[in-house]
């Protein structure tokens, strides 16, 4: 089945043309500009795929506190655009949204229903997408997910790798919770669902995030145990790593619904870490 991928060279764009072969028809930044609605909207009306997927965004969480317009077109508006052009088609539209659309309160895992509240301009712009989505009248399906990671991109492994290359000991947000997602689990559900969706699911608003939660003091305290790097690492609050967008305390996210619907179950973050060591040539 082919499917037409917006995004190519990001972390889980890449895995989806590994995933999809031939059948992802990839577009990158040259082929498709995000920030032009009616352009992208006009690619998928073009299309002889089955289904869309999109998952390119704008991704710059503290850069969107100064650039929010911009954020909010790429991550609002163009969705919105796509998601519209995709009902015209009759086409399922998959989307990737994150756990940012919530405050972060509270200490039990995030369900789909939940209020949303996001605390920065990231999010809102998100949940603008999430928005215009649902309400253009297709068949959608929208994935929230959190903290992801791969062998290539900008990830927190990554840099968690570099640092630990350049010192002895490091200093790391311990009350931040979430879920540590591999770009390639995410990969493989998209693929799967856009599968099912063409046979006629209807689809709808899921979460997908790695288990067992985590805070990124632990998570790099498992990068540096798997990757045999001997490193001292000192939690801390975040009030103690202040950045200009405010970060979500809680992103723990319930993933039932993705299962009993699709039956897909929310990946072991650690297996996937595994993955992504052996595959960067990391594991101790």
């Amino acid at each position: 089945m082919t499917v037409l991928v917006f995004g190519k060279t990001g972390q889980v764009a890449t895995e989806l043309a590994r995933v999809g072969g031939d059948d992802a028809l990839c577009l990158g930044r040259d082929e498709a500009d995000l920030s032009d609605p009616a352009a992208c909207a006009a690619m998928i009306r073009e299309t002889r795929a089955r289904a869309v997927i999109n998952v390119a965004a704008y991704t710059a969480v503290d850069k969107a506190e100064d650039e929010e317009a911009l954020a909010s077109v790429v991550n609002g508006d163009t969705p919105g655009a796509m998601a519209r052009a995709a009902a015209d088609r009759g086409l399922p539209f998959l989307h990737v949204s994150t756990d940012y659309v919530f405050d972060g309160t509270g200490d039990v895992p995030w369900r789909e229903a939940d209020p949303v509240a996001p605390l920065n301009a990231y999010g809102r712009s998100k949940l603008r997408g999430e928005e215009l989505i649902a309400a253009a009248g297709g068949q959608y399906a929208i994935l929230r997910t959190a903290w992801v990671f791969s062998a290539h991109g900008n990830n927190f492994v990554k840099t968690m790798l570099r640092l630990s290359a350049e010192r002895d000991s490091l200093r790391v947000v311990d009350d931040q919770i979430g879920c540590p997602t591999p770009a390639r689990a995410i990969a493989d559900a998209l693929w799967r669902m856009a599968s099912v969706m063409a046979d006629g699911h209807p689809g709808g608003l899921y979460h997908f995030g790695g288990q067992p939660p985590v805070s990124w003091c632990a998570f790099a305290a498992a990068i540096f145990e798997r990757a045999g790097r001997d490193v001292a690492l000192e939690g801390i609050p975040t009030s103690a790593f202040p950045t200009p967008a405010s970060r979500p305390a809680n992103s723990r996210l319930e993933c039932r619904a993705l299962e009993a619907d699709f039956g897909i179950a929310p990946p072991d973050w650690r297996a996937g870490l595994d993955d992504v060591l052996r595959e960067l040539g990391e594991m101790g």
